[in-house]
């Protein structure tokens, strides 16, 4: 049994069989597949708790991975045509729906069913005292599982905000399945799962028991709490007294139960400040340090900058500020492509412009201030002079020209060229701004699909930080002595100049706006400290899959209904690589690898081929409130409506400005 549980690493992020013919509140019992006698020791819930991951991080798929799930977005962009900037274009699904080009299906209870049943049939065993093993490790791995499904539910509150609370596997009985899949307002799931997630806090040992962090600890419990807690609160100040939550205008639900703003924001952000602190405290002291150099390894490759490997070694677990981690190995037959992206090209990405710009100089001044030291003309001569005395964290995640690649086995080494801004959707750079964060200098995973050994983070400490100055600003309207605590030891990695209040009294903030939406909620420009606040998360957190949440949570899209956004990328035209780079530019409506110079100087990268191009047509980004949250499938409804011809009638009421008829667009909502 222990090398069951070893193949069955993080690595594997198995379903392992436990799926369903019909995902409505999936209604095939699991003990279809699961043995009676089941759940009897330790080692058996430690196996099916692994079987049960299913975090979001690197995984077996090509390109970005998990570095591009911030694409197209203000932060990085692909250049494809994404429905979501085009209202009219992203449709209600006909089946139970989808996200993004996913093939799983979202408005999917599996993962949370399987949860369900691992409680109803371990918890009595656990409290009779029946099964077999070291106790505290019998109740840590109870623990990961409260932590799964407040993870699974937290990815649905994220898409769809209210839900049907279910906490126990449901039979086969159709009335029994439509009364369950009635949804509850979703300030109700957001304190469901901090629940689950404080029950786990009890149960979990502070370090997991396969000591390397492969799997599931006190600390993630603690993170994954401050960041629902963060979300949820933020979500219900900026979209208050909207269709968006319960009561506002327009809000889908009959029942707000007694909903109060005020009570249900200050509760979520003192869970995100109590939460956040807990693991901040622990991490403040023992970030991975950033040694600043050109390269984050040697030509033996061997780590020179901790900070820049945390993000690409091959193990993670001596990382003090890694808490959950990824393991891949070609042993275990568990590997990744994204090494032969990063490392050899582009990866069809690339940061935007106003990402850039929005890193400070060293000396803790916006570039645009009085003193910074920046010169614009910078530009013309290229990436490596524009990124000149800048925030740490741009430049040694940037990757330039004349940057390592990957080293040779002779020592020698391949270096990046420009060239890469014409390069295809996989394998170009969008923007000029190439995109390192993540990546290792291994020839052989650069070469190997099959070979990708570099892990994946999951949770890091630094997060923490960033939800405690985040939340007790927006909670007291000031810096603490925590927060500033916190905010110094970031900009202090980051080789920036620790005073922040520099940075506050310089901000402009309609300059700030120009590239950065979270300079905006519903539509207006925020404060200068709390944009600072959001831009020390960006910087930190950038290609680490949570700008979207961000976004969504800050309402930071409104000023776009009207006034389309248009993603720039590095100066091009004018430019020293102009010049270097002609006999492969090619401006074409059709087939084109370069915006052209009627377009203005910079690349921009959703107009170099405007055939057929959604938002091209219609000047840039573009966006209406309804993509805030997802649409529910019609196939939900055909399922659970009392009248068949009436989808109305389903308990399962569909979101602000989506239709119940399948194949339609979102209609306007304020």
């Amino acid at each position: 049994m222990k090398r069951y549980i070893q193949l069955f690493t993080l690595g594997a992020f198995l379903v392992g069989g436990l799926t369903s013919c019909n995902d409505f509140l999936d209604r095939e019992p699991l003990d279809k597949v699961t043995p009676e006698n089941f759940f009897s020791s330790e080692e058996e819930l430690a196996a099916y708790a692994i079987n049960n991951y299913n975090f979001e991080t690197v995984d077996g798929s090509y390109g970005l991975n998990f570095f591009g799930k911030d694409n197209d977005t203000d932060n990085q962009v692909s250049g494809g045509n994404n429905s979501f900037w085009v209202p009219g274009n992203k449709k209600v699904p006909s089946d139970e729906g989808y996200w993004s080009s996913s093939s799983s299906k979202q408005w999917s209870w599996r993962n949370i069913r399987s949860c369900n049943y691992f409680f109803e049939q371990v918890l009595p065993r656990y409290e009779a005292g029946s099964i077999l093993g070291n106790h505290d490790n019998v109740k840590h791995y109870i623990g990961e599982m409260y932590v799964i499904r407040a993870y699974n539910y937290y990815k649905m509150l994220l898409r769809y905000g209210d839900l049907p609370i279910v906490e126990v596997p449901l039979p086969d009985i159709q009335e029994d399945l439509v009364a369950a899949s009635e949804r509850q307002p979703r300030n109700k799931v957001a304190r469901f799962i901090i629940e689950d997630l404080k029950r786990a806090q009890e149960l979990l040992l502070d370090k997991s028991p396969d000591g390397k962090k492969n799997r599931i600890s006190k600390n993630v419990a603690y993170l994954l709490h401050a960041r629902v807690a963060l979300f949820e609160a933020t979500w219900e100040k900026y979209h208050r007294g909207t269709a968006f939550v319960p009561g506002g205008t327009g809000w889908p639900g009959k029942d707000s139960q007694g909903y109060n703003a005020d009570t249900e924001i200050n509760y979520f952000l003192d869970e995100a400040m109590s939460a956040s602190k807990v693991v901040g405290d622990q991490m403040v002291d023992v970030l991975a340090e950033n040694t600043d150099t050109p390269e984050g390894m040697n030509a033996s490759l061997e780590s020179i900058n901790p900070y820049y490997t945390m993000f690409c070694d091959e193990d993670m677990s001596g990382y003090d500020e890694v808490l959950l981690w990824k393991q891949f190995s070609v042993e275990m037959n568990v590997t990744n492509n994204l090494q032969m992206e990063l490392e050899r090209n582009g990866a069809g990405s690339g940061w935007t412009r106003g990402m850039v710009n929005s890193f400070l100089m060293r000396n803790g001044l916006p570039i645009y201030a009085s003193g910074s030291g920046y010169d614009p003309n910078w530009e013309v001569e290229g990436v490596n002079k524009t990124l000149t005395d800048r925030d740490s964290r741009i430049v040694i995640f940037t990757k330039k020209p004349g940057d390592v690649n990957y080293y040779n086995a002779d020592g020698t080494s391949d270096v990046s060229k420009i060239d890469l801004i014409f390069g295809d959707s996989q394998t170009g750079t969008t923007t000029g701004y190439i995109i390192k964060k993540g990546k290792h200098y291994s020839p052989v995973m650069a070469n190997d699909h099959s070979q990708g050994t570099s892990g994946g983070i999951v949770f890091r400490g630094a997060e923490a930080l960033l939800i405690y100055m985040e939340a007790s600003y927006e909670k007291n309207g000031n810096i603490d002595a925590t927060a500033d605590k916190y905010w110094r030891a970031l900009r202090t990695r980051a080789k920036v100049d620790p005073d922040y209040n520099k940075t506050i009294a310089a901000t402009d903030m309609m300059k700030e706006a120009e590239g950065d939406f979270g300079a905006y909620s519903h539509g207006q420009l925020i404060d200068a400290t709390l944009y600072n606040i959001r831009r020390e998360r960006r910087n930190e957190l950038c290609a680490e899959a949570l700008r979207w949440e961000d976004l969504k949570r800050w309402r930071a899209l409104d000023q776009l209904k009207d006034t389309p956004f248009r993603p720039q990328g590095m100066l091009y035209w004018g430019s020293v690589y102009e010049e270097q780079t002609k006999d492969k530019c090619i401006v074409d409506p059709a087939k084109g690898n370069m915006s052209p110079e009627s377009s203005g100087p910079y690349i921009y990268p959703y107009e170099k081929i405007t055939v057929n191009n959604d938002i091209y047509n219609q000047g840039g980004f573009k966006f209406t409130p309804a993509h805030y949250l997802e649409p529910i499938g019609a196939a939900v409804f055909r399922q659970t409506a009392a009248n068949a011809d009436d989808f109305t009638s389903s308990n399962v009421y569909q979101n602000p400005g989506w239709s119940y008829e399948a194949n339609t667009g979102a209609m306007n909502v304020e």
